[in-house]
């Protein structure tokens, strides 16, 4: 069955992509054809270079790194928890670990081979998220991968072997190509893309628009005049 594809570029140590999956699914949700739907999650870091500090979670990053007191940053924390909360999702910033995500990535992609893709980025975004889990372990990783049935000794041997830290750095590329400056960043068809966790009405209305259009061909156009809650390299918004 030929199906129409939406392309994701996500970090998972965004607070923003996380909710923007649950609108995204929501959306799907309504259509009577969900099935004609493939999704593919694409690679992107808010901060490569970031250092992995099991000592500091994340409201303690942001007071040291983006010059904010820590009650500004707990405040920030319990707003983007609280919209988290209206789409289902449990949030505990407080226990977030500060972790560098390249490795959860390259564990992405793992999956994908196995056509597990969908369920890797929902558990690693939870682990993150709602658990306080370390996504930059490998023990963690192999945790998860054992969850999803795959076999922990061959991730552990990818992670180890780099063999498919090029795939992440060709989604992080060419989310530069066609121009993504903040994630989520949400592209349906190559004709449609939805720049944060905009609204649920406007995951709908896209959705239907881009499937109504299906298989035509335009340029890539961004459906809304301005950008949704997003993060990107100079913070999250």
């Amino acid at each position: 069955m030929e199906k129409m594809k939406i392309e994701i570029w996500s970090d998972i140590m965004c607070p923003f992509c996380y909710i923007g999956k649950r609108k995204l699914e929501k959306s799907i949700e309504t259509l009577p054809n969900k099935d004609a739907i493939e999704i593919e999650w694409k690679s992107y870091q808010l901060n490569p270079d970031l250092q992995t500090d099991t000592s500091q979670n994340i409201n303690d990053y942001l007071s040291t790194h983006k010059g904010m007191s820590l009650e500004q940053a707990q405040q920030m924390s319990q707003q983007v928890t609280q919209m988290a909360a209206v789409e289902g999702l449990e949030y505990h910033m407080d226990k977030a670990v500060v972790a560098n995500s390249f490795r959860a990535h390259v564990f992405a992609h793992f999956a994908k081979k196995y056509g597990k893709q969908l369920e890797a980025e929902e558990l690693l975004f939870k682990s993150y998220f709602t658990e306080g889990k370390n996504v930059d372990d490998i023990a963690v990783l192999k945790a998860l991968a054992t969850q999803l049935g795959l076999d922990e000794n061959e991730l552990a041997r990818v992670l180890e072997s780099g063999e498919l830290d090029d795939e992440v750095k060709m989604d992080i590329h060419e989310a530069r190509q066609i121009g993504v400056q903040g994630v989520p960043f949400f592209v349906y068809d190559r004709k449609y893309a939805i720049s944060g966790a905009q609204p649920n009405e406007l995951f709908v209305q896209t959705l239907e628009k881009a499937m109504s259009e299906w298989k035509g061909s335009s340029l890539l156009q961004i459906v809304a005049e301005q950008d949704g809650p997003s993060c990107g390299p100079e913070g999250c918004e």
